[in-house]
């Protein structure tokens, strides 16, 4: 069964305005209501024609929060206006918190689930089922008028970064840097990009210096850096791709040359070590209700060009068609 044709889709800075809107009240409705007038189609892999309704509940991820939004606005407009959908983001770990407590049909996260969080959801009694829906390339930036600093190894982000360090000018990272001072932005301890960041850069989950400026919102994270020129942190790829026209991209150098995340090197893995998948988590419980599974089947299928659109790299067609299998 196949979803409808995208049809009217929103431009890729919409999606974002959005989010940096949405972001600052902690969620983002997606519209409200519908009139009897739209299409009776589901899109969601259904030729039923019955109209849907009923509210989902999302939150989680900041950096998956672009991909869930851009199949949340087309879903409803794709006929499915009767289905409200909110989306939070207040980072993977605030997400998850409340995704294995019930509160939430759908968990948006940049990391899998930690074996404390899913011994919660056996607490609650929420069984859940993990699907990958992209790749992301956490990317390393500097301010636009940084041109000094094009790659640094994991070893000089570990300096920076780790517990302890007194790394505060850029001279004490590389001799060849000018004497200038650092000031580091970076994802907040609830964020899953930030686990990802300090397990593979500082080799445990949650290991870092504290004297760092941190949000949850990514776009927050991009307003501190592209306004301060001695700035270096941290974010998913899209949010680089989105706003590359104020930001300088970092190179990462893992042993094997600089490379930085592209399309490319994202799905071949090259860009290590900080080449990630990126999940949704649904409560099994919601997948039951129609118009979570007609979502959940329009976001397989619409993901992998919606993933592009808002500056993510697509899995394997094959992915797709196992989640697909598993909904429905």
């Amino acid at each position: 069964m196949q979803g409808q044709p995208l049809t009217g889709r929103m431009k890729t800075h919409r999606f974002w305005w959005m989010a940096a809107v949405l972001a600052a009240l902690s969620i983002a409705a997606v519209a409200c209501g519908g009139s009897d007038s739209d299409s009776t189609s589901n899109g969601g892999g259904t030729s039923d024609p019955v109209k849907l309704s009923g509210t989902i509940q999302i939150d989680g991820s900041s950096t998956v929060f672009p991909i869930s939004q851009a199949v949340a606005e087309e879903f409803r407009a794709d006929g499915n206006s009767g289905v409200q959908i909110v989306i939070g983001v207040s980072g993977t770990g605030g997400g998850m918190k409340r995704f294995t407590e019930g509160d939430t049909d759908i968990s948006n996260a940049s990391r899998q689930i930690k074996d404390s969080e899913a011994e919660d959801a056996v607490e609650n009694g929420i069984e859940y089922t993990e699907f990958r829906v992209a790749l992301d390339g956490l990317s390393i930036v500097v301010n636009r008028d940084n041109d000094f600093v094009t790659c640094l190894t994991t070893a000089e982000l570990n300096k920076i970064w780790e517990p302890g360090s007194d790394v505060n000018n850029w001279n004490q990272v590389r001799d060849s840097f000018p004497d200038r001072s650092i000031r580091l932005y970076g994802p907040g301890t609830a964020s899953g990009t930030f686990d990802y960041f300090t397990d593979e850069i500082n080799g445990e989950e949650g290991a870092t210096r504290p004297d760092y400026s941190p949000s949850e919102d990514d776009n927050v994270l991009v307003q501190g850096i592209s306004g301060d020129r001695n700035s270096l942190g941290y974010f998913g790829y899209a949010y680089y791709i989105e706003n590359a026209d104020k930001l300088n991209l970092v190179g990462v150098d893992h042993g094997n040359g600089c490379i930085e995340p592209t399309d490319e090197t994202i799905n071949n893995g090259t860009y290590a070590p900080l080449s990630r998948p990126l999940y949704i988590y649904v409560n099994n419980e919601s997948m039951e209700k129609p118009e979570v599974k007609a979502f959940l089947e329009y976001y397989m299928e619409n993901a992998p060009e919606l993933s592009i659109e808002v500056g993510y790299v697509p899995l394997p067609a094959s992915i797709y068609e196992e989640n697909l299998a598993v909904i429905r």
